[in-house]
């Protein structure tokens, strides 16, 4: 979707890129189960181990931005976790990141947590089929999210270098990683002090400054370049380091890292070009999902026209709508994907997603006012909605035309549930709730489209 400008930019210069990535990067956190932040602590520590070792401005800028988006691959391979091991994705993710590296630790992670609740015959013949087929399993999901990672780093204009260091995070020093097998100095310099730093940051998140520090050292020369890990202990020698790292204030001084020189700015088209990359993250999530995203903003857009927005407000629009299901990305494919009806616990964990969106679009300077929007695109008419419960007179003009678009993509795709209704089928069902959870003016202007 492409704008014209009318009116004043809703990007000013003083809106630079790296706030924007550092904020959207919490989303990867809560993709990957990990503590808010990781993305952010990450970055902190790789970004000191590479001027430890001396990187140039310019390779610290590319470090800096592989760091905060090292998993923006992740969603891709969730619903495949999901089925495949018949668990929770964020819970199974969270949990095998604390896994030792030998086989038999792997082979007891992986029994314990496939198809729990499950009878024994059924957990035996899951955990079976995952160790007839384990290399295949392991290709399959690190392909797929180190691909998609390069892929929508590209979609984000950075360099190749910061492609490459997605793309290969988990390669290891002796050539047990994937997707490649590469061995010591043909990994990418990126991507080894990445996989460095994501290891730091688990391990002491999950046990304290000693647990990393001892981890660190025991994969040194296995998962980890030797010579990283010797720059990381010297670093890692000052108590400052590590108080900060746990610091409140840790976000601004992760901005502080970007050289001044270093620094580049969002204007219009680049913000909407963010906004349609973190879209591709969200819709990975789920096989149903494939390209909602899109085409709700898109169909927003559209409807905004149909209704006279003025071009700023439908810009802003078009990115709430692209991105008012950021929040799923916190919510288990387990639910997501169910194909019979949710309990109570799992709607409200679906229910979450709302809440989860206006926390994640909150954080971005740029997008901070179109936030209560998108998270609000469940919200209805006679306020039985989530997650505020608000009422008609509340609910913004740009929230119910997401709202209906949502719903109208959502009846005319493929779920779990059910398959894709017709335009006529969609409308038909909407109709019956017009004026309790839908606008009329909006349903009409959807259904005069074309």
């Amino acid at each position: 979707m492409k704008f014209e400008r009318i009116g004043a930019d809703l990007a000013p210069q003083s809106v630079h890129l790296a706030d924007v990535v550092r904020a959207f990067s919490y989303a990867l956190d809560i993709t990957e189960g990990q503590p808010a932040g990781h993305c952010v602590r990450a970055c902190w520590i790789g970004s000191h181990v590479g001027r430890a070792i001396g990187l140039t401005v310019p390779e610290q800028t590319d470090l800096y931005y592989t760091l905060l988006l090292k998993d923006l691959g992740c969603s891709s391979n969730a619903a495949r976790i999901c089925e495949l091991y018949e668990a929770d994705d964020l819970a199974f993710k969270r949990g095998f990141k604390t896994t030792g590296t030998n086989l038999a630790a792997t082979l007891l992670f992986v029994a314990r947590n496939s198809a729990s609740g499950r009878s024994l015959r059924q957990r035996a013949g899951t955990v079976g089929k995952i160790l007839k087929n384990g290399v295949a399993i392991a290709d399959e999901l690190i392909l797929s999210r180190c691909t998609r990672g390069a892929d929508i780093a590209q979609t984000l204009r950075f360099s190749d270098a910061v492609q490459q260091g997605i793309y290969r995070l988990d390669e290891h020093w002796d050539g047990s990683g994937r997707p490649g097998h590469l061995c010591g100095m043909q990994i990418p310099f990126y991507a080894r002090i990445a996989l460095l730093a994501q290891i730091v940051d688990v391990f002491h998140s999950h046990a304290g400054r000693e647990a990393a520090i001892d981890e660190v050292r025991r994969r040194s020369g296995t998962w980890l370049d030797p010579t990283l890990v010797e720059a990381f202990l010297g670093v890692s020698s000052d108590p400052l380091f590590w108080e900060r790292l746990t610091c409140p204030l840790l976000d601004s001084r992760v901005a502080s890292l970007l050289p001044d020189s270093e620094v580049r700015t969002v204007d219009d088209d680049y913000l909407d070009d963010i906004a349609k990359a973190f879209g591709q993250v969200i819709d990975a999530k789920s096989p149903y999902t494939a390209n909602h995203s899109a085409r709700v903003g898109d169909l927003a857009a559209s409807i905004g026209d149909a209704m006279n927005i003025p071009g700023v407000r439908r810009r802003q629009l078009y990115r709430a709508a692209v991105l008012h299901d950021v929040g799923k990305l916190g919510v288990s494919n387990a639910i997501l994907d169910k194909p019979g009806p949710l309990d109570e616990r799992e709607w409200d964990a679906m229910r979450g997603h709302a809440s989860h969106t206006l926390q994640i679009l909150d954080r971005i300077g740029p997008l901070h006012d179109m936030a209560a929007i998108a998270a609000a695109h469940h919200e209805r008419l006679d306020g039985a909605g989530y997650p505020f419960g608000l009422r008609d007179e509340t609910i913004r003009r740009e929230t119910r035309i997401i709202t209906v678009c949502d719903f109208y993509d959502a009846l005319t795709s493929d779920r779990p549930y059910r398959a894709a209704l017709s335009r006529h089928e969609a409308l038909a069902i909407m109709a019956e709730s017009v004026g309790s959870a839908i606008d009329p003016e909006c349903f009409e202007a959807l259904r005069a489209l074309p």
